[in-house]
């Protein structure tokens, strides 16, 4: 994410991701859709941007599983200035033809 390589972020998910996100678009449907929320998340700024995971649990069958994660990472802020951001994610996945897919993500941020 931080070389911002569309390639290895998209190679794990399934063609008919649903995800749904903090910032607007609120649900995206599709890879297409899902590489667009990437595109708008870019281009706010040029610096490498940090994705840290705080902590991670992951729960798994023999071909469906999840995992769900605190992280840290940072937002736009005043002037473009990053801005910390903590926040939850949920990742569903699916074994597909051997290997897990990801199928969901649910992004979300504590309420003030």
């Amino acid at each position: 994410m931080r070389r911002k390589d569309y390639a290895t972020i998209l190679r794990n998910h399934s063609q008919d991701i649903v995800m749904f996100d903090v910032p607007p678009p609120f649900q995206s449907r599709g890879i297409d859709a899902y590489k667009k929320s990437w595109d708008l998340f870019y281009s706010w700024t040029n610096e490498a941007i940090p994705f840290d995971i705080q902590e991670m649990n992951i729960t798994a069958g023999s071909d469906v599983a999840f995992a769900v994660l605190t992280m840290g990472c940072a937002e736009p802020g005043v002037g473009g200035k990053p801005e910390s951001l903590d926040f939850r994610l949920t990742i569903g996945l699916r074994k597909i033809d051997g290997r897990w897919t990801i199928t969901h993500e649910h992004h979300s941020v504590p309420a003030d």
